[in-house]
C-alpha cells in the first residue's frame, strides 16, 4: 500500500468507523465497512494503535488514550470553559431540555458540547460532533444565516440541502426566505426538520460564529417556543448565576 493522502484519508475513515461503531470492533468487520483488504487494516491500525489513537481489546478495536487530550484541546481551542458549561447547565434547569453549543469554523459546522450524557449515543438527533445536515436544524440556521451570501452558497455547494424528513426545506430560494427570517427575528426554530419527533431552538452566540440551542420532543414544545426562545436570548446576552450548592 502506498503512502500520501489517499492513506491518510484510510486511516481517518478507520478512526472514524472505530469510533462510531457502539462497542469493540473487530479488523474484518472495518475491512467489510471500509470496502478494503484485510491486510490494509491491519496496516493502517499498525500507527494508529501505536500512537495511542486507537486501542486493541480482546473484543476488539476502540478509541485509545490518546484521543481525550485531543478533544480537550478542541474545547479549549473553541473557548470550552467552566463558563460555558454552566451557560449551557443554566439552559438545561430554565427550559428543562437538553442545550447545546455549535459552532461555524474552517468552512464546517459542529455541535461541540451539550448537556446530554456520554452514555445518550444515538439516542439524541443532535449528537457532539460534526454536522453535515445543519441546514435543517435551528443552530444551523443561526449560524449559516450570519454567514455573507457568498460564503453560504460555498457551504451549500459542498453539503446541499438534502432531505432528512419530509419537513426538510430543500428549495434553495425557500431556504434564503427561511434565514432572513431568523436574521430578522434573531432566533432559528427547526420542527421535524432533522427527526420527526424533535423540534430544535437556538440563537446567535457571540459574534455569530457559535450558537445556543436547546431540542426537545415535539410533542412537549407545542406552546413553549416563545418562551425557549427567550431563555435563550437572555442567557447568550446575560448568562445565568452559578447554580447554589
Amino acid at each position: 500500500m502506498h503512502g500520501g493522502p489517499a492513506s491518510v484519508d484510510r486511516a481517518l475513515d478507520l478512526l472514524e468507523a472505530v469510533a462510531r461503531s457502539a462497542e469493540p470492533v473487530g479488523a474484518k468487520a472495518l475491512a467489510r465497512e471500509l470496502g478494503c483488504a484485510l491486510s490494509t487494516v491491519y496496516h493502517l491500525l499498525a500507527p494508529l494503535t501505536a500512537r495511542g489513537h486507537v486501542a486493541r481489546t480482546p473484543g476488539g478495536y476502540v478509541l485509545g488514550p490518546r484521543v481525550p487530550s485531543l478533544y480537550r484541546s478542541f474545547q479549549r481551542h473553541a473557548g470550552i470553559d467552566a463558563g460555558t458549561r454552566g451557560l449551557l447547565m443554566g439552559v438545561r434547569r430554565a427550559a428543562g431540555a437538553h442545550a447545546y453549543l455549535s459552532v461555524r469554523r474552517g468552512g464546517r459546522i459542529a455541535v461541540i458540547d451539550s448537556t446530554t450524557a456520554v452514555t445518550a449515543h444515538g439516542a439524541d438527533p443532535f449528537e457532539v460532533g460534526l454536522d453535515q445536515g445543519a441546514h435543517a436544524t435551528a443552530h444551523g440556521k443561526v449560524l449559516l444565516a450570519s454567514l455573507p451570501r457568498r460564503a453560504r452558497r460555498r457551504y451549500l455547494d459542498e453539503f446541499g440541502l438534502p432531505r432528512l424528513t419530509e419537513h426538510t426545506i430543500t428549495s434553495p430560494d425557500r431556504f434564503e426566505a427561511e434565514l432572513r427570517r431568523v436574521r430578522a427575528a434573531g432566533v432559528a426554530v427547526s420542527v421535524g426538520e432533522t427527526d420527526p419527533a424533535y423540534t430544535c431552538v437556538a440563537v446567535p452566540l457571540g459574534d455569530g460564529t457559535r450558537a445556543l440551542s436547546v431540542s426537545l420532543p415535539t410533542a412537549h414544545s407545542r406552546g413553549r417556543r416563545a418562551e425557549l426562545a427567550r431563555i435563550l436570548t437572555r442567557a447568550a446576552r446575560h448568562g445565568f448565576p452559578a447554580a447554589s450548592e
